[in-house]
C-alpha cells in the first residue's frame, strides 16, 4: 500500500480542479496547469480533496499511484506558491546581470553568455553573484537552474563557478610538493 498514494491532495482557497479522462486540470491564482495520468489509476474529486486510487494489483499501478498523488500535488503548489530555484555565483571576475530578459553571464570566457529564460520561467539577478529561477512548472525550474549552472559547473579545487544556493561542493587538496 502506498503511503504517498493513500493521502488525499487537498486544494486550498482559490484553486480549482477538474477531472476529464486522465487529464487533471487545475487552475489557481498564478496560472492553470495540467497532468494526464496513466490508465493504471483512477482520479476523482470531491469537495476540495484530489483523490487518486489504483486500478488493480498489479505493480506498475501501485507505482503509478503515488506517482500521480505526487504530480498532483506538485501542480496544486505551483498554481498557488510557485517553485523557486537559486544559484550563486563564487569566483573573481564571475557575475550576472539582468538586460531586459536576458541574463548576461560574465564566466570567465572568452566571450559573455546571453542567456534567454524559457515562456513560464522568470530569471532574476538581485545581486551580481545571485541568480534566482522561478515559475508554476516544477521540472521546467529545475531544467533552467541545471541549464545555467552548466555554463560554468563548480570545480573541487577553488569552488569557483555556478552552484545552488543549498550545494556542498567536496573540495579536494591540491598538488604537494
Amino acid at each position: 500500500m502506498s503511503r504517498i498514494g493513500k493521502k488525499p491532495v487537498e486544494l486550498p482557497s482559490g484553486v480549482t480542479a477538474s477531472v476529464s479522462g486522465q487529464t487533471v486540470e487545475v487552475k489557481g491564482p498564478k496560472g492553470s496547469r495540467s497532468f494526464t495520468a496513466t490508465d493504471d489509476v483512477s482520479i476523482t474529486v470531491e469537495d476540495n480533496l484530489v483523490r487518486i486510487d489504483p486500478r488493480g494489483k498489479s505493480k506498475r499501478a501501485r507505482q503509478q499511484w503515488g506517482m500521480s498523488r505526487t504530480q498532483v500535488a506538485n501542480l496544486v503548489k505551483g498554481v498557488t506558491e510557485g517553485f523557486k530555484k537559486e544559484l550563486e555565483i563564487q569566483g573573481v571576475g564571475y557575475r550576472a546581470q539582468m538586460q531586459g530578459t536576458t541574463l548576461k553571464l560574465n564566466l570567465g570566457l572568452s566571450h559573455d553568455v546571453d542567456f534567454v529564460a524559457p515562456e513560464g520561467v522568470t530569471v532574476t539577478a538581485p545581486k551580481q553573484t545571485e541568480i534566482v529561477v522561478e515559475g508554476i512548472d516544477q521540472q521546467l525550474v529545475g531544467q533552467v537552474a541545471a541549464n545555467i549552472r552548466a555554463w560554468r559547473a563548480p570545480e573541487p579545487y577553488k569552488g569557483k563557478g555556478i552552484r545552488y544556493k543549498d550545494e556542498y561542493i567536496f573540495r579536494k587538496e591540491g598538488k604537494k610538493k
